[in-house]
């Protein structure tokens, strides 16, 4: 049987995360820099340089050029996206809408009636002034939405999987935003999904999320046929 010698890289990666767990780090707290950290753990500053990307490759930790090392925001993340996932075929970017219909809804009707749906209220805001021809910024507000929704239902290893399909896909969203070709309509589903979560009509909100979804999906997929 032939045993698995863990790499260097990987020993380094799990002394630099036990630094920080030891040290009770939080996110944007400062590290000791490349030279110390070397130092620390006896290796060169390339080799640490190596361990240290793939800890930034995963959000646990921050490069900041000429300012030094901060432990990231995604330190204690639990579902990351693929930072290697390449542009999807149609039938993938339907599969995508299919994972969205499947998770988000339940989401929308956990966040009925809990605190913070005033943030909500202020991404339609921002996705209102963008109506008219600023897809970047309409798709920025859209997608906030959706994340924030899904933030709002208090589960975070479920907001993480929202997130990531949101951001790993990007540039499919953005596709599914040109192909659907209806701001005004997508935004006035967005506007009743808050509606329905300030009211703390959960069963509402559940319906209405996954309608939109839905026509989302029935509207791309008529498109690309």
């Amino acid at each position: 049987m032939m045993v698995v010698r863990p790499s260097l890289s990987g020993v380094l990666t799990e002394q630099v995360l036990g630094l920080i767990s030891d040290s009770g780090l939080q996110p944007g707290d400062r590290l000791p820099t490349t030279r110390e950290l070397a130092q620390r753990f006896s290796v060169t500053t390339p080799t640490l340089r190596e361990a240290l990307r793939r800890l930034e490759a995963t959000g646990a930790i921050e490069m900041r050029h000429g300012s030094g090392l901060y432990v990231g925001a995604d330190i204690e993340r639990i579902v990351l996206p693929n930072p290697n996932m390449r542009s999807m075929p149609g039938g993938q970017l339907l599969d995508l809408l299919d994972a969205r219909i499947l998770i988000e809804p339940p989401l929308a009707g956990l966040a009925a009636g809990r605190p913070g749906a005033e943030e909500l209220r202020e991404v339609l805001g921002e996705a209102a002034r963008h109506l008219s021809g600023q897809d970047a910024e309409l798709h920025e507000a859209n997608m906030t939405f959706h994340r924030v929704s899904a933030r709002l239902a208090g589960n975070s290893v479920l907001e993480e999987v929202v997130d990531s399909l949101l951001s790993v896909h990007a540039p499919e969203q953005r596709e599914i935003l040109r192909i659907y070709d209806d701001r005004r309509r997508d935004y006035d589903e967005h506007l009743t999904i808050l509606e329905a979560i300030e009211a703390g009509d959960a069963r509402a909100a559940e319906e209405l999320m996954r309608a939109h979804l839905i026509d989302v999906k029935t509207v791309v997929q008529q498109r690309l046929m």
